[in-house]
Parts: C-alpha cells; structure tokens; sequence
C-alpha cells in the first residue's frame, strides 16, 4: 500500500530539519500528538523507506555525501592559518584566501584604528588592525572522529565477551565451575 497524502506531507516536512515533532504539525498533525505521531510515522517502515529514498536522492542531486563531507571537514581541519597572510604580515585580501577560509573557517572580521603614538608635529598617529576571528576546529576534528568511527569520542564504551556476551567477572566464572 502506498503512502497516504498526509504521510507523503510528513516526508516532505521531515526532510526540510529533520524536526520530527515538527514536521508533523506541518504536515497537519494535531500540536497535542505530533510528538506521539512523528514517533510513529518514523516507524512505519514505508515512510521511513520514504524519507531513506528521499535524503539519498537528494545526496545525489546535490552531490553531497559522506565522502564529501569528511573531505570537507580534513580541508578545514588542516587549513594553514598562515595562507591568510602575506610575507610581511598583512592580512590578504579576502578573495586571496584559500576556499576553505572563505567558506566556513572564518567567524568575522573586525577592523579598528587604534592609536600608535604620535607624529613629529604630535598629532595622534593610527593604525588599522584587523582581527580575524576563528571557528572553532576541535568541532571540526570531533566530527571527523565521529564519523570515522575511531571511538574517540564516544560518550560511553561498551565491553562484550565473545559473540557479544556479557562479560562475566572471574569470581563468579570460578563459582560457576564449582557448582
């Protein structure tokens, strides 16, 4: 059976933020039971088969998947903050940065004439400094590690036995024997 009219609604809705909850009040669910209802529809295996269709399409057209975004992520993390500067110091002109600098690694620049000394007449003399203020590359090398898998960052590690058992004490291994 195909999806219903309101389930292709919630599909659409859920793709735009992945907002569960929200996703189905746009899609006409009641407010009071989105929640309950979103949790559902993501159940439904139909849908959810909808919306894994849906995002993998969409990967596709937009030629955005895990390979690029890992690539990504290794150009910002290992991006050389010295290639924002000439030889002398000066900050480049923007359109000289590296695209990884002029997509995303920069939070905002902030330019200010500050006071450095006076001249022979003592007249106030400025200068212009810029600051370039930075995101946050940890998050960048955090994600990294999510994604690959390397376990460095995982909240919590689990410890199995062969096959995945329970791991069993050594105490209570040998109680066992005796019995």
């Amino acid at each position: 059976m195909a999806l219903t009219a309101k389930q292709q609604r919630f599909v659409a809705e859920y793709l735009l933020d992945l907002n569960q909850t929200q996703a189905a009040i746009r899609a006409g669910y009641s407010e009071k039971t989105a929640a309950e209802q979103a949790s559902r529809l993501l159940t439904n295996v139909k849908v959810a088969d909808a919306i894994q269709a849906a995002m993998k399409a969409r990967s596709e057209r937009t030629q955005i998947d895990a390979d690029w975004v890992l690539k990504r992520l290794a150009q910002d993390a290992t991006a050389d903050l010295a290639d924002l500067y000439t030889e002398a110091g000066q900050l480049k002109p923007v359109h000289e940065w590296p695209m990884a600098w002029r997509t995303g690694l920069v939070g905002g620049i902030e330019t200010v004439q500050e006071r450095d000394g006076v001249d022979a007449e003592g007249d106030p003399v400025f200068v212009t400094v810029r600051k370039v203020k930075l995101l946050d590359r940890t998050k960048l090398v955090e994600l990294i590690g999510k994604h690959v898998d390397v376990g460095a960052f995982k909240d919590r590690t689990e410890v199995t036995g062969a096959g995945g058992a329970p791991l069993v004490p050594p105490l209570i291994q040998l109680v066992r024997r005796e019995n």
